[in-house]
């Protein structure tokens, strides 16, 4: 293992590359110190450690700690991630986006060009919104104001072009997905926090007698998910191909059999990350109304952990699956491209058929893949507020009112060891490490894994 690490130094192009990410995370990690003038920071993060197993908390894992401190990059990528969505959703609703979607690299440098615009939009008016919020708190502001507010703006509106600017580089210039790493880094971040929230809970005897026996299925029901979820992310439904063979000037070609590679979990963390963010807006303004007499209830419903967010989040993830795999993955231009090419999946006709086959295979895997996604996703909410089923209408919720608190109001267990986080660290190391891995065996080096094998090159005498 050390000699294939050692690998990725001896490729001066790898070892940039690598180098350079590492360079860039370590400058998002450096922002995260920087606080926004005039906010005590210290009163800030004091209410937030109060209310660390509320939708706040959820929303500071995605900020990598920088809201709790109001940092200059408090608002995090979420922004562009909602300006993302926004443009992928007008692609189909709107047809000269999506032609302009389909006019290659032009087209999406043209869309990229307004999802940064939309981010700063977005962040600029998230950030009024937050200043306005800490002003009506009180303790939070030392000079309350109109200064306050605009300096506020420019800070963190400035704060996530930037880290913006930071995801773009990554992905141009180094490893992985830019974007992807950067909520990996802060998720990381956190996780000793999270081993000494559980020693503490440990020591303490949090939950009574049976805390040893709490923590002992703790632990290992956190070493089977991060094992589903390894599982899970490497698997496939393989649909054979076979090529016919055809005779091009005096070589025959084709006759070989392989296969078409769909992934269960095609959309990786998107679709979670997709359904949480356009949840945020919600969230965000009804703390401010909370107190409201006709939108106070509704608000309130939608908290987190309550049973109204839970079936939105589901519902969510799964409109987001099928609507991420719509986009990466064309069943009529595979089919169109294997009849071409004269390839064929044994007992179907090509084209027309052979796109309508895949459709329904790839519309049965993502299914699985969202329900994956469901179940994960809902691990931290489980742990940290329970499940709010006595908080349902009428008789339903007293007939959930016998339930064990622990199951009813959670065990406080830092959502740092399961569901989206999880997800998250889970996914982006797989990716990461597959392209590291990739460039390793086009360079003739061995991968990490024993399948990747090494390519041999022309042997020279």
């Amino acid at each position: 293992m050390f000699e294939k690490l050692a690998n990725i130094f001896r490729i001066p192009d790898l070892r940039r590359r690598v180098l350079f990410t590492l360079a860039m995370l370590a400058v998002y990690r450096l922002g995260g110190h920087l606080p926004t003038p005039g906010v005590n920071f210290l009163k800030l993060e004091q209410y937030f450690e109060q209310n660390k197993g509320s939708f706040l908390g959820f929303v500071d894992l995605f900020s990598g700690g920088n809201l709790r401190r109001l940092t200059i990059f408090a608002l995090g990528i979420m922004p562009y991630i909602t300006a993302s969505i926004i443009l992928q959703l007008l692609t189909v609703v709107y047809e000269p986006l999506a032609k302009l979607q389909k006019e290659g690299e032009l087209g999406r440098k043209k869309i990229t060009q307004w999802t940064r615009y939309i981010t700063v939009i977005l962040s600029a008016v998230q950030s009024f919104g937050i200043a306005i919020g800490l002003e009506k708190a009180g303790d939070f502001v030392l000079n309350p104001g109109p200064s306050f507010i605009l300096m506020t703006m420019l800070t963190l509106t400035t704060g996530s072009a930037f880290i913006m600017w930071l995801g773009e580089q990554i992905t141009d210039r180094g490893i992985g997905n830019g974007m992807s790493l950067l909520i990996f880094a802060g998720i990381v971040v956190g996780l000793p926090n999270g081993v000494r929230d559980l020693f503490v809970k440990a020591q303490t005897g949090t939950w009574g007698a049976i805390t040893p026996v709490l923590m002992f299925g703790l632990i290992v029901f956190m070493i089977a998910v991060v094992g589903f979820i390894v599982w899970v992310e490497r698997s496939e439904r393989r649909i054979p191909v076979q090529y016919a063979k055809r005779v091009v000037g005096r070589k025959v070609m084709g006759g070989q059999s392989t296969h078409l590679p769909l992934r269960v979990n095609a959309g990786g963390v998107m679709p979670v990350i997709f359904a949480s963010s356009i949840l945020t807006l919600p969230q965000t303004i009804g703390y401010g109304l909370h107190n409201n007499p006709h939108f106070g209830p509704l608000f309130d419903a939608l908290r987190w952990g309550e049973p109204l967010y839970t079936l939105l989040y589901a519902v969510g993830i799964i409109f987001f699956a099928y609507f991420y795999v719509s986009i990466v993955f064309n069943p009529s231009e595979v089919a169109d491209n294997m009849r071409k090419y004269g390839g064929f999946i044994p007992g179907i006709r090509p084209g027309r058929r052979t796109a309508d086959f895949i459709n329904e295979v790839l519309t049965r895997i993502t299914l699985v893949g969202a329900l994956y996604l469901i179940i994960i996703s809902f691990i931290p909410e489980w742990m940290i507020t329970g499940i709010h089923l006595n908080h349902l209408w009428g008789p339903i919720g007293r007939f959930f009112e016998n339930l064990p608190t622990w199951m009813t109001n959670g065990l406080g267990v830092n959502f740092y060891f399961g569901g989206t986080s999880l997800l998250i660290v889970v996914g982006v190391a797989m990716d990461t490490v597959t392209q590291i891995e990739a460039q390793l065996i086009m360079r003739h080096y061995d991968g990490f894994t024993p399948r990747s094998g090494r390519i041999r090159g022309r042997r020279t005498w």
